[in-house]
C-alpha cells in the first residue's frame, strides 16, 4: 500500500468527526483535536463512531483537548464553528510547521481570517454541504452525502490542493475547485434559507416549501451582496435561480425540497444548537461579512438583518414557531 497522508482535525464535530473517521478508515494517520473533553475522551475510551441508517462502524484513533495537541503540525483540516476560529488560530498558528497549511472545511467565509495568522501561502480554501450531527460524546450521526470542494482562495488548483481532494474520496465525491468564493457565497444564500427554518421546530424542506417567497427573497438579498462574483451550483441547490429577476424559481424550489426530503437530517444544525444542545449558532458569524459586503456596495439587506433578529431572540429563549416565518412573509 502506498503511504498515507498524515492529517490533524481540529474541531472533531459534525464535518471534523466525519472526516476524520473517514480518512482514517482509509488508513491515513488522522489526530483529532477538539475542546470537548468528554468527545476526545469517549473517543480515546471507545475509538470514534459513525452511525448511518444502517448501522454503525468505528475507527481508533488518538484525540486531544488543545492543551494536550501536537507540538507541531503539517496538513490541519479546521472544522470548528466559525465564531470559534479567531480562538484556535491562536492555538494553532505557533504549532504549525512552516510547510503546514490549512484548509478551512468550515461554514462561512473564514479563509481570510485565518490567513491573517498563518499567512495566506499556509491557507487554503473550501467548501462542505456535509449533514451530520455529534449524536453523543464519540459518536457522530451521518445525515446523507454532500458537496465538498477544495480550492486556493486565490483561485489556483495546485498539488496540494489535489492531494487533499484525493485522500478525501476516502469519504465521497471531494473534487478541486478553481472558484472556491463562489460556492462559500452560493452556500449562503441557502444557508440563509436553512437559518430562517430555525425558527420553527419543523423539518427544513416542509418550511422551504410552504414559505417559498421568504426564501427566495433572503436569497436573492444575500446574492445581491455578492456583486459580480460567479456563483457555484453545488447539490440540488441552483443559485442562478435565485438571483434577482432571475427565471426559474419555482422548478429551482421544487428539485432543492425533493432532495432535502431524501437526507435523514431534517433539521439544520443551526435548530439543533438551540433546541438540543443549547449553544451558541454560527450565523452571526457566517453573515456579519455579508452585512459588510452590503454596505460597500450601497444596499439594505432588510430581510437577513430580521431573519438574524428573529434568530437571537429564539436564542435567548423566545419559542421556535412558525409564526416567526409568516410574519417575515407579512412585510415582503
Amino acid at each position: 500500500m502506498a503511504e498515507r497522508r498524515s492529517y490533524t482535525v481540529v474541531g472533531g464535530g459534525a464535518i471534523g468527526g466525519t472526516l476524520a473517521f473517514h480518512l482514517a478508515k482509509a488508513g491515513h494517520p488522522v489526530v483529532l483535536v477538539d475542546a470537548d473533553a468528554a468527545h476526545v475522551a469517549a473517543i480515546n475510551q471507545r475509538g470514534l463512531t459513525l452511525v448511518r441508517p444502517g448501522g454503525e462502524e468505528r475507527v481508533d484513533l488518538p484525540a486531544f483537548v488543545p492543551e494536550e495537541g501536537p507540538p507541531e503540525l503539517g496538513r490541519v483540516l479546521l472544522a470548528v464553528k466559525a465564531q470559534a476560529t479567531e480562538h484556535a488560530m491562536q492555538w494553532l498558528e505557533p504549532r504549525l510547521a512552516a510547510d503546514g497549511f490549512v484548509v478551512s472545511l468550515q461554514n462561512g467565509l473564514n479563509e481570510q481570517l485565518i490567513a491573517s495568522f498563518v499567512g495566506a501561502e499556509r491557507t487554503v480554501g473550501a467548501f462542505v454541504n456535509l449533514f451530520a450531527d455529534v449524536a453523543e460524546p464519540g459518536v457522530v450521526r451521518d445525515g446523507g452525502a454532500g458537496a465538498l470542494v477544495v480550492g486556493e482562495p486565490d483561485g489556483r488548483i495546485t498539488g496540494r490542493v489535489e492531494d487533499v481532494v484525493a485522500d478525501l474520496q476516502a469519504w465521497g465525491p471531494a473534487k478541486a475547485t478553481a472558484n472556491v468564493e463562489g460556492y462559500l457565497w452560493a452556500k449562503l444564500g441557502f444557508g440563509a434559507m436553512l437559518t430562517t427554518t430555525a425558527l420553527a421546530d419543523a423539518p427544513m424542506a416542509d418550511l422551504i416549501d410552504r414559505h417559498r417567497p421568504l426564501m427566495h427573497a433572503l436569497a436573492a438579498e444575500v446574492f445581491a451582496a455578492a456583486g459580480s462574483r460567479v456563483l457555484e451550483p453545488f447539490d440540488q441547490f441552483d443559485p442562478a435561480a435565485y438571483v434577482a429577476g432571475a427565471a426559474g424559481r419555482e422548478a429551482a424550489t421544487d428539485r432543492l425540497v425533493a432532495w432535502l426530503r431524501t437526507q435523514p437530517k431534517d433539521r439544520s444544525g443551526i435548530w439543533r444548537d438551540i433546541a438540543v444542545r443549547h449553544r451558541p449558532v454560527e450565523v452571526f458569524h457566517h453573515y456579519a461579512p455579508v452585512l459588510d459586503e452590503a454596505a460597500a456596495l450601497g444596499i439594505g439587506l432588510p430581510l437577513l438583518t430580521a431573519v438574524l433578529k428573529r434568530l437571537g431572540d429564539v436564542e435567548a429563549g423566545a419559542a421556535m414557531s412558525e409564526d416567526h416565518l409568516t410574519e417575515l412573509e407579512a412585510h415582503l
